[in-house]
């Protein structure tokens, strides 16, 4: 059987992020916000929404349960210390807590995640892991590597 581990997370991403597209839906305000204070302008790409909700899910399954503060510590990045002259150094700051926060909503009402009882955080349901492991077997399919035939 194959798992995320097996295919490389590019193709996998960008595969789930397809299928997601289906499932979820963004909200009015996402083309407007940016994904961290780190950024100077909202993200350029047409299907940010399903790829971040894409990783959000690999992560969720690789790390859970795992909750919004540490996602967005992970989807942070380094902001320089002044806008003018960048005298500052530079220090880390977290992702937007907000589109994370909707985005894990947004997956646990279509059931691909879920809260476990006596826990912070969300985890993936059986439902969540079903499509994972079906699209891993997709990506697996469609690419032509010497390296991934072990696994068919």
């Amino acid at each position: 059987m194959v798992t995320l581990y097996d295919v490389p997370v590019d193709a996998f991403l960008s595969t789930l992020a397809e299928t997601l597209s289906k499932q979820i839906e963004p909200p009015e305000w996402s083309e407007f916000a940016k994904s961290g204070p780190d950024r100077e302008l909202p993200p350029e790409q047409d299907n940010f929404w399903f790829v971040r909700a894409a990783s959000i899910l690999r992560i969720v399954a690789i790390e859970g349960p795992i909750g919004v503060e540490r996602l967005s510590s992970i989807y942070g990045g380094g902001k320089a210390g002044s806008n003018r002259y960048r005298v500052g150094p530079v220090h880390h700051v977290s992702g937007s807590g907000k589109i994370i926060r909707t985005i894990l909503q947004q997956l646990e009402t279509a059931g691909l995640l879920e809260k476990p009882p006596n826990s912070i955080g969300r985890v993936v349901s059986p439902q969540g892991q079903s499509l994972l492991d079906k699209t891993a077997g997709e990506v697996l399919k469609t690419l032509k590597r010497d390296d991934l035939n072990r696994y068919i």
